[in-house]
């Protein structure tokens, strides 16, 4: 069983290619740190209400130790969202693009990509942390087979939480790739994410860039890139976002997203002054939900924690008992919270909570 891009939902497909909102969803655990399908189920109706294009499942914000098999919970997980998000996408008359996490070395990750063609999923977000000392012809072998199965994201994960450095000469054959859709790129390291936009750029493939790099969504987002290439100058721009960070206030960051293909759509040539600091507003929020002053050590529990607050997880609990927040990032939290009323939907989350958390 193999899928094309081809086969994605043209109406997906389009959104997509435009520019959309892709939570990275979280694992909800309840206290005794098992799987709770509720409130899963609940996350998912809160993205799709938002205005989200996508969810993507299996990340690194769903925890990578649900593929521990003393766990087993990448099958579960990755089964009973796709379910959710289907259940809703119908009562909500629209679709949405799933997204799979693919990890592990090639047999796994080829298990993995076949698990989530036959749960529905559209493309696989290809991770290559299993790759830490493996040869760019390695990786690109890899991500070959992978997309001979389902469509590919590329994946370009700063090494602080796992990921590792890809030169340029990897992202320009991983640009021929047949069956790339496109790049998530969050090396949070403007050099490295230059490196993919050029090489897509020179590569003249259709590959649709979003976002990954949590400290500069907005900058990363307004930027022209013009390139020049053989063929003459190529603009680049990157449509959209793909972030641990948009599955919460997810509400606001679908605005934000709408508010900027307006401006960059418009044909204006300036940027408002506002939204240069409004990206630093949001990088604030993300120092406190993402810890990188602990080294991201409390990054998945500190979107956890907003999601708690806000009554969307019953928790903050991890599959490692040692993940937790760290020393006054709870403090951070409600001091970012209070600082930009503005970038949080604590008011629509409000409104809907008792709907999204019903049987």
């Amino acid at each position: 069983m193999t899928k094309q891009i081809r086969d994605i939902d043209s109406a997906v497909l389009a959104e997509v290619r435009r520019g959309t909102v892709i939570p990275a969803q979280p694992l909800a655990l309840d206290s005794e740190r098992r799987f709770s399908p509720r409130h899963q189920r609940a996350l998912c109706r809160y993205y799709i209400d938002a205005g989200a294009g996508g969810i993507a499942v299996g990340v690194h914000s769903t925890q990578f130790e649900i593929r521990k098999p003393e766990i087993g919970l990448f099958e579960p997980v990755l089964r009973e969202t796709a379910g959710f998000i289907d259940e809703w996408c119908a009562r909500a008359g629209r679709r949405i693009l799933k997204v799979a996490g693919i990890c592990g070395r090639t047999e796994q990750a080829l298990c993995e990509a076949n698990f989530a063609i036959g749960c529905g999923y559209d493309a696989g977000l290809v991770s290559l942390s299993a790759f830490a000392d493996g040869t760019v012809d390695e990786m690109l072998e890899h991500c070959r087979a992978v997309a001979k199965v389902l469509p590919v994201i590329g994946f370009y994960l700063q090494p602080g939480v796992g990921g590792r450095t890809l030169p340029y000469e990897f992202w320009r054959e991983f640009a021929e790739i047949d069956n790339v859709l496109a790049i998530k790129m969050a090396p949070f390291n403007r050099y490295q994410t230059f490196d993919v936009v050029r090489a897509v750029a020179e590569s003249g493939r259709d590959i649709t860039l979003y976002t990954g790099n949590d400290d500069n969504i907005i900058v990363d987002l307004l930027t022209e890139y013009r390139i020049r290439t053989a063929s003459g100058e190529k603009r680049m721009r990157i449509k959209g976002g793909l972030l641990g960070h948009w599955c919460c206030w997810t509400r606001r960051a679908v605005e934000l997203l709408r508010e900027i293909h307006q401006l960059t759509g418009s044909g204006c040539g300036s940027v408002p002054a506002e939204l240069l600091s409004r990206n630093a507003a949001v990088t604030d929020c993300n120092a406190a939900f993402f810890d990188p002053a602990h080294v991201f050590a409390g990054c998945i529990p500190g979107i956890h924690e907003v999601l708690r607050r806000q009554g969307l997880l019953p928790g903050i609990l991890c599959l490692n008992p040692a993940e937790t927040l760290s020393p006054g990032q709870a403090q951070e939290i409600s001091r970012v919270h209070d600082s930009y009323p503005s970038l949080h939907d604590d008011d629509f989350v409000a409104a809907n909570l008792e709907k999204w958390l019903a049987d």
